[in-house]
């Protein structure tokens, strides 16, 4: 039930689902309860209940130690939007296979707020027959649903979208604190790069953030440079050359040993600010 949790629970509850959880975090049975879902006391008993479970963590640890504590069933259902190590990925849901059990990597493209608005895309990788199976609560995840082939393929997918999202954000904010410091106006220039020919959306998503200093989290800086991390690990196995990545983990693990993980994205800019140098 945290940012992205909540926002796909807030959705699936006004589609009309009936939505029971778990979270083990103090506050979370009271933002369950405000969406009008109920709160288990462990995923032991979601799971008992539920045919279809969603899961929206942090890291594969947390998923593979969620899985271990289920008594799952042949056909279970388990969409999984935590963007995860794509190699961990895959060989769980060879293993739950095995199972009868379908697991999806229903990766996220967006922030919780895009989310919540239905404004987020979905990269799904899933057998043909688990696609079936979870095609009417993944239409209720995003505007757009891509079936990218088998789990996780979903996962790769969402490494590349978040490298270029990223970097993107990072060279908005270096970009926004160039102007400044050439004594042009900010704010003109985010217009003048909306209207050009170096538009992109992050502009619209972030730019005003930045502006304004507003880092009040709909997606966490830490988050992303969890997800940095596993681009480089992922290129150094398939051995992709990533050198703007590499520049960008450096100014993330920076911005994260200063205290601004728990911030929104947007707060990179903080890294190019002039009292940062």
């Amino acid at each position: 039930m945290g940012l992205v949790g909540s926002a796909l629970g807030a959705r699936l509850i006004a589609a009309g689902y009936p939505l029971s959880g778990y979270d083990p975090a103090p506050d979370a049975g009271l933002r369950l309860a405000a969406l009008g879902g109920r709160l288990l006391p462990s995923e032991r008993e979601v799971g008992r209940e539920c045919r279809r479970l969603v899961f929206s963590l942090p890291t594969s640890d947390d998923v593979e130690s969620v899985i271990a504590r289920l008594e799952l069933e042949p056909g279970d259902v388990i969409i999984d939007t935590t963007t995860g190590d794509p190699d961990r990925v895959e060989c769980l849901a060879r293993s739950l296979q095995k199972k009868g059990v379908e697991y999806l990597d229903a990766s996220l493209g967006g922030s919780s707020r895009q989310i919540a608005l239905g404004e987020g895309i979905v990269l799904c990788g899933a057998t043909d027959f688990g696609f079936a199976a979870a095609a009417d609560l993944l239409r209720n995840f995003g505007a757009t649903v891509f079936h990218t082939g088998l789990p996780g393929s979903g996962t790769r997918m969402k490494l590349v979208l978040n490298l270029v999202l990223g970097l993107q954000r990072a060279i908005l904010a270096e970009g926004l604190e160039f102007a400044r410091c050439s004594g042009v106006d900010p704010q003109r220039a985010l217009e003048v790069l909306q209207a050009g020919p170096a538009s992109a959306k992050v502009m619209d998503t972030k730019g005003q953030k930045m502006l304004t200093r507003d880092f009040r989290p709909e997606a966490r800086l830490a988050q992303h440079w969890k997800d940095v991390r596993l681009m480089l690990a992922s290129a150094e196995q398939n051995g992709a050359h990533l050198p703007f990545t590499r520049v960008h983990e450096e100014l993330l693990a920076a911005a994260c040993d200063r205290g601004w993980g728990a911030e929104d994205n947007s707060a990179i800019i903080k890294m190019f600010a002039e009292d940062q140098k």
